[in-house]
């Protein structure tokens, strides 16, 4: 999903955060993340030795949950709770950030690994953007 295309389906609100760049990014970074992280957890799952991958497994299913969640807050729009909302997004880029740390270790052997890194660091770092624009 592009920021672009959420940033389109946002402006139709009649109420919208004032972030709306940041907002749009980052929503479309967690559900690329959570899509990337429930790929790696399968493509783990289907390795030969998937007994060494279970850590990583976990934490892509963790991820990718939290990432679900957190782009669904993040597209409610109306009346946010922002106590709320920053603490989902706080979670999100902790989890990324925990993610892309197993999946770094395993990135030399396995692409699926490698690309779910990358997605939970943008993720992390769109997370951390948005934060700081909500401060």
């Amino acid at each position: 999903m592009e920021a672009k295309a959420v940033k389109q389906r946002l402006q139709t609100h009649p109420e919208t955060l004032p972030q709306l760049d940041d907002v749009s990014t980052c929503i479309a970074a967690t559900l690329n993340c959570a899509q990337s992280c429930a790929t790696c957890a399968d493509a783990c799952l289907a390795e030969e030795h998937s007994e060494g991958l279970a850590r990583c497994i976990r934490l892509n299913l963790d991820c990718a949950d939290v990432c679900e969640l957190t782009g669904r807050m993040l597209s409610r729009q109306y009346e946010p709770q922002m106590q709320l909302l920053r603490g989902a997004i706080e979670l999100c880029s902790k989890a990324c950030d925990v993610c892309a740390t197993e999946c770094e270790a395993h990135a030399g052997t396995h692409e699926h690994c490698r690309l779910c890194a990358e997605a939970c660091r943008k993720c992390q770092q769109a997370c951390n953007a948005l934060l700081a624009a909500l401060a």
